[in-house]
């Protein structure tokens, strides 16, 4: 019976569900202590959990202006080592000014009761670790705590509240809860106490259970409350958007149009040019023949030359610096940059504006707030469209977004206030490329010389840039050719290494160098067995069989988290001595709805030619076509081909 353990304690709650529990340190009237404890598991019966979640609780009051406190309750039976270490150790965040911390309690018990520890063995508080780098961008502050007496066998029990005591934006707020935590979760409540004349939006998604509302003293309570929590295996490829998480989201009443006004408020007095200023874009743009040459060189000055501070936009302050402090500084965070840059693109003639978006993407474009954004970007009206620049990305090229930003949604803030609502443009699959290739000449004693060359494009082309965003030295560039020519051949020397530089964003990401001196062959009898220095796809098929023994699918599949949306191609071109001939293995063609692989293996005359290219996909399947996804995987792995076989014709 101990599933109706908890709407019965909501029920006897009586009162409590007309409005919700004043929770202090003195503790919360609506639950009672032992009644939690009593629900400890015998470890016995979870040998693969590190912990679980006795009790999961949250109470928010809201107010009409934005004002209002959060209060977060967790029991968690420790059930082994790791789990005690990892809770041994908690933070709690606020923004001083405009938020307060209260930590109601912290205390160790054992299921009986008995209190091993009520307080925290060590206390601080401190500033986030950001503001040692600039401390006018950071008002956060970091609670840390060690909690003593921790152990396999206890429970930890601790409550906190937040406390908005002035809102980032007047009227807006956004919370949230998950139900499904990841761990069994023996009691789940949530509980939203907001005025009655408050239109609160509430989105609920895969609720398995009704919630529970009240009305009384011109207060509405809202209470989702619920028992026995399952714990969810994650699987492979698992699609966020699925039928199963269990979470809700609560925001207040106002829209986007409220949040672009709002913000273009904020900023309105923000895009000044100074002398100074002015300066320094003439010569800047002085080089340059066309607007787009002076567009390229504003975006890269500002993306490249100026340190950019991580700060998320809430957390610092929404409004930016004024222009002319982010030049003498020489630094700051994305509004900051993107400030700069639109003043100096306004100052060209060009229709520049502030588009506000979520770094990690994921907005939730029916649940309108502030909170939902914390970061900037820039937008620049052209013929064509906007074109949307990061300037806190200093590798990513004009005309094109990091890729964790493409087709997600952003807010474009015009200088009358009004927003527009837009999806970014995301690089095709062609667009996204690596490529490689390799030719050359086979010696008869089994030698490769030739050339290899390194081309990648669109999302593909980071780990190049990033790899040579440093100048290299003689010195370097010796020890550079080596490494990347053994990594192709093992044993193998290079020379005349083509290199680029991965901050010059019109140069394309590519790499060449001559490998010489490299054994590729050993013999085998009357054979020479031939190491292909190709990527090998073979492993997919050990894939194959972890889904497969997965049993029953349960989430959607997300397409782009297989195989991606671009692709990879190598080829090898290799001359063979006169009269050798390699036995072939037969072509292989995989294609599903999460990609394409191809495998060709020919020889013409002396000609060797081996290619294999790889198309990813991106979108969402449903469960039911896991068969589908390791029938492919099973076709890719058929191409498990290492060696090849060398005959010499006599």
């Amino acid at each position: 019976m101990r599933h109706i353990v908890w709407p019965v304690l909501l029920v006897l709650a009586g009162p409590a569900f007309a409005q919700a529990p004043h929770i202090t340190p003195k503790g919360d009237p609506s639950v009672r202590n032992d009644t939690i404890y009593r629900l400890a598991v015998n470890p016995a019966d979870h040998p693969n959990e590190a912990y679980i979640y006795l009790l999961d609780d949250g109470v928010v009051r809201l107010e009409a202006d934005g004002r209002g406190t959060r209060t977060y309750r967790q029991v968690v039976q420790i059930l082994n080592r790791e789990a005690a270490e990892q809770w041994g150790e908690q933070s709690f965040s606020y923004v001083s000014g405009r938020e307060r911390l209260t930590l109601n309690w912290v205390r160790v018990v054992r299921p009986s009761g008995a209190v091993i520890s009520a307080q925290p063995s060590h206390e601080q508080e401190t500033v986030a670790p950001v503001a040692q780098e600039a401390p006018v961008y950071s008002d956060v502050r970091v609670r840390r705590i060690s909690i003593g007496g921790i152990a396999p066998g206890t429970l930890l029990d601790y409550s906190y509240t937040v406390e908005t005591l002035k809102p980032v934006m007047p009227g807006d707020f956004e919370t949230s809860w998950r139900i499904t935590t990841g761990r069994l979760t023996r009691r789940s409540r949530y509980i939203i106490d907001a005025p009655a004349a408050l239109d609160v939006r509430i989105k609920e998604t895969n609720l398995r259970f009704r919630r529970r509302t009240s009305e009384v003293g011109g207060r509405r309570v809202y209470v989702w409350a619920t028992s026995e929590v399952p714990k969810l295996e994650r699987e492979p490829f698992a699609a966020d958007s699925n039928g199963i998480d269990q979470f809700i989201t609560v925001a207040g009443p106002r829209t986007w149009a409220d949040v672009a006004r709002w913000y273009s408020q904020l900023a309105r007095d923000r895009y000044v040019t100074t002398p100074a200023l002015d300066s320094s874009l003439a010569s800047l743009v002085g080089p340059a023949r066309t607007l787009e040459d002076s567009l390229r060189l504003v975006h890269r000055w500002v993306a490249q030359d100026f340190r950019y501070v991580s700060l998320s936009l809430g957390i610092g302050g929404f409004q930016p610096r004024l222009p002319a402090a982010v030049l003498q500084a020489r630094y700051g965070d994305c509004k900051d940059k993107a400030t700069l840059f639109i003043t100096l693109a306004q100052r060209m003639g060009l229709k520049a504006y502030p588009v506000l978006l979520a770094s990690s993407g994921g907005i939730e474009r029916d649940v309108p707030s502030a909170h939902a954004f914390d970061h900037m970007i820039a937008a620049v009206e052209r013929p064509a469209g906007y074109l949307f620049l990061d300037l806190t990305s200093e590798l990513t090229p004009l005309g094109s977004l990091p890729p964790a930003e493409q087709g997600e949604f952003g807010l474009v803030v015009h200088p009358d206030g009004h927003g527009e609502e837009v999806t970014f443009p995301t690089d095709s699959t062609p667009v996204n490329r690596d490529a490689s290739t390799l030719e050359g000449e086979l010696s008869p004693d089994g030698v490769f010389s030739g050339r290899y060359v390194h081309v990648a494009t669109g999302d593909q082309q980071y780990s190049l840039r990033r790899t040579f965003a440093t100048a290299m030295g003689p010195d370097e560039r010796e020890r550079l050719t080596r490494t990347v020519a053994n990594l192709v051949f093992p044993g193998a020397s290079g020379d005349s290494l083509e290199l680029f530089d991965g901050r010059d964003l019109s140069a394309q990401p590519r790499v060449a160098f001559v490998v010489r001196g490299a054994q590729v062959t050993s013999q085998s009898g009357t054979s020479d067995i031939l190491t292909l220095p190709l990527h090998n796809y073979g492993a997919v098929k050990a894939l194959a069989a972890e889904l497969e023994g997965l049993g029953p699918r349960k989430y959607p599949i997300d397409v782009a988290a297989v195989a991606g949306p671009h692709v990879e191609e190598a080829l090898l071109t290799l001359n063979l001595p006169p009269g050798w001939r390699a036995t072939l293995p037969p072509n292989v063609t995989a294609r599903s709805a999460f990609g394409t692989y191809t495998a060709e293996y020919a020889q013409d005359g002396r000609a060797l030619r081996i290619a294999r290219r790889l198309v990813g996909r991106k979108g969402v399947e449903p469960p039911d076509r896991i068969g589908e996804l390791i029938a492919w995987l099973k076709d890719m792995g058929k191409d498990d081909v290492r060696y090849l076989v060398l005959q010499r014709q006599k």
